[in-house]
């Protein structure tokens, strides 16, 4: 059994990966790490895991975070990462899987931009793999430290990258307009996710800034080898969960509905979380609640020229904890299903 440590246990990408891992048939809950609630039995925060037998939460200490696991899982906000996945892997007996942006961009300076913070020491940056699993699966497998996109990231780039690749897609003209449940924001206290302030409301946040951008577009060259600016709008809905992204581009050349589809299932023919829809299907962010299944639909407007697709996600799992543990499944060479669920919550 691999012996799992989760820091930052009591945010929702911690308990997401506690609901996942705990019934995972390779690995074991080994130990918990918070910050803010240290001592504390963790079904005091998340009562609805009582009777799972779980570690009460420990400090973050590296070094002991070190020798007690065999993987840790970084649910950490951005920054935090930055200081102590070096720490563990200078120490090199702990696989590490962050779930924060502090490994995601190559470039120091794009990372100060837009995140707003001193980078990670870039020799770790360059060491990361990025876990968009279906497209970098050999890296991942070969990896000690992990960098696990974000929930946005995934449902655009797993939409984008076939089209971008295939030439048919005019370079920079992708839109891509998505929106999100309040999760995405985190456990923390804020007026944005007030109920009052979000219910019965939809708005556009962080227009033309938001930190997921140039992760996008790096993502995007580096599978196409084409280099081009992404438009990003994301918004906020009144929903706990789930992420629809409806991404427009302009078409280049002629191509017909049954070439798009063709495409993509080809594609992902063999990628078990990339689920293509029928032609002409619109996906809802309720059909893959809970799951960590990605459900994507083309569509092609012989009247303007464009290529519409609709990509939908739970942010919660393929988003950030369900693509965490299908990370570490090829890390360790286990089944890539192994203790994700294979159905959606329904209804």
């Amino acid at each position: 059994m691999v012996r799992v440590g989760i820091v930052g246990a009591t945010g929702y990408g911690g308990a997401e990966l506690i609901r996942l891992l705990a019934g995972h048939p390779h690995v074991q809950i080994a130990n918990l790490y918070s910050s803010s609630a240290e001592g504390e039995a963790f079904d005091k925060s998340f009562p609805h895991v009582s009777g799972l037998g779980l570690p009460d939460l420990m400090p973050i200490d590296a070094q002991s975070m070190s020798e007690d696991n065999d993987v840790v899982f970084l649910a950490t906000p951005a920054g935090v990462s930055a200081g102590l996945s070096p720490q563990l892997m200078e120490l090199g007996k702990a696989k590490v899987i962050d779930l924060s942006g502090d490994f995601r961009l190559e470039s120091a300076e794009a990372y100060r931009t837009w995140y707003k913070r001193e980078p990670a020491p870039a020799q770790w940056v360059q060491k990361a793999a990025y876990g968009l699993t279906e497209w970098n699966r050999e890296q991942v497998a070969g990896a000690s430290l992990v960098a696990n996109p974000g929930c946005y990231p995934t449902a655009t780039l797993l939409a984008l990258i076939p089209l971008t690749r295939s030439g048919w897609v005019k370079p920079g003209s992708w839109i891509v307009d998505a929106k999100s449940g309040v999760s995405g924001a985190g456990r923390g206290v804020n007026l944005g996710v007030h109920y009052s302030e979000i219910n019965e409301s939809i708005h556009a946040y962080k227009v033309s800034k938001h930190q997921h951008t140039p992760e996008i577009e790096q993502e995007l060259a580096r599978q196409s080898g084409v280099e081009s600016f992404v438009q990003f709008t994301p918004h906020l809905v009144p929903m706990t969960r789930g992420i629809l992204v409806t991404a427009y581009g302009q078409l280049e050349t002629k191509v017909t509905q049954e070439q798009v589809q063709e495409l993509l299932e080809s594609t992902y023919a063999d990628k078990p979380f990339v689920r293509i829809r029928p032609a002409g299907s619109q996906p809802r962010t309720k059909e893959v609640l809970g799951s960590n299944y990605c459900d994507i639909a083309a569509h092609v407007d012989e009247r303007t020229g464009r290529i519409i697709l609709l990509s939908v996600i739970d942010n919660m799992v393929k988003g950030a904890a369900g693509q965490a543990v299908q990370n570490m499944n090829v890390m360790f060479q286990f089944p890539e299903k192994a203790g994700l669920p294979l159905v959606p919550v329904f209804p």
